[in-house]
């Protein structure tokens, strides 16, 4: 299974007041694994951003102002994600964004739905949680990931942390830290090193030792003089 864990940033909160996507940010995962592939575009809105997004992304309209449209962009971004399963935390908001930006272009590229199945992890989470907080910190908090460089908002940060937490969600322990030190990010251009990597990475199968005929006899063994002592009690023989 291909999947694109998929997050936005926007200038508002309605698409249909005019509001438009600022930044993108995706992780593929194949088999429940990280590939390493991502896809991550800030885009030029071509419109004022609110001062209330600003204060939840910090992305200002100077810092876009030489960013492309999305029409420039656009079959860059549908040729990543096209066919995968689509996980979105709260998903209704992001694909009504983007199938807003298509619409604007004519059209001619469809809608979200005609390209990808969607995921909504909010909707998974609520199922699992009910009655509590399911916004991304509160999972992370509840799942042990590391979102302690997360100040503000930012697409490809929060799809980052969005695929550690819907792997833990879905999939019980898929993570694991060795001697107190957590593997670290290379190349990781949103600086959030130090991040729960997963033992879904691509690695060696872990080895499986048997013992040999000599090491079960001796176990026989020290069973036996166990079972002797003990009166025939020994417990260990008890799970043979």
């Amino acid at each position: 299974m291909r999947q694109v864990v998929l997050d936005t940033e926007t200038t508002g909160l309605d698409p249909q007041q005019g509001h438009r996507i600022i930044e993108i940010g995706c992780v593929e995962l194949v088999n429940r694994k990280l590939t390493g592939r991502h896809y991550h575009q800030y885009i030029n809105p071509q419109r004022d951003i609110e001062a209330e997004a600003i204060e939840v992304h910090g992305i200002t309209n100077e810092r876009l102002v030489n960013e492309p449209v999305f029409a420039r962009i656009v079959d860059e971004f549908l040729a990543f994600i096209d066919g995968a399963q689509l996980v979105i935390h709260n998903a209704p908001f992001d694909v009504g964004f983007m199938d807003n930006e298509l619409s604007l272009l004519g059209g001619r590229h469809g809608r979200i739905a005609d390209r990808c199945s969607v995921v909504d992890s909010l909707v998974m989470a609520r199922e699992k949680h009910p009655g509590q907080k399911n916004n991304l910190d509160s999972l992370c908090k509840r799942y042990g990931v590391d979102n302690s460089h997360r100040d503000l908002h930012g697409a490809l940060l929060d799809a980052e942390i969005l695929a550690d937490v819907y792997l833990l969600m879905t999939g019980g322990q898929t993570a694991l830290s060795l001697g107190g030190q957590q593997e670290r990010d290379s190349g990781d251009e949103t600086g959030g090193g130090n991040r729960i990597r997963r033992l879904t990475q691509d690695r060696a199968p872990l080895p499986v030792v048997r013992a040999s005929a000599e090491e079960l006899a001796r176990h026989q063994s020290k069973l036996d003089a166990l079972d002797k002592a003990a009166g025939g009690e020994c417990v260990w023989r008890q799970w043979q």
